[in-house]
């Protein structure tokens, strides 16, 4: 999502045809995750970094800090497996 700001802005029509009620969502943010809440619903999950102070390459700081295709495959296959209730 380029622009949370906007988006919020749109006919909750339009966000429900993007982001349909009841679909499990998944936010990775590079950044801090505060932002995304409101999207993903009290069942969704988000990957994103909670501390600052750290700097290397992308590459690196990204799997030091949890930010790696597995772990966003293994969050988005948690929450696809948790019953419905759960979520």
């Amino acid at each position: 999502m380029p622009c949370l700001e906007f988006f919020a802005k749109q006919p909750q029509s339009y966000r429900d045809g993007v982001l349909p009620p009841g679909v499990p969502r998944v936010a990775i943010e590079a950044a801090a995750p505060q932002s995304w809440y409101r999207w993903v619903g009290e069942g969704g999950t988000i990957l994103g970094i909670e501390r600052f102070g750290a700097s290397a390459p992308y590459q690196r700081i990204y799997k030091e800090l949890g930010l790696t295709v597995e772990r966003v495959v293994d969050a988005a296959q948690r929450l696809l497996a948790a019953p419905r209730g759960a979520r």
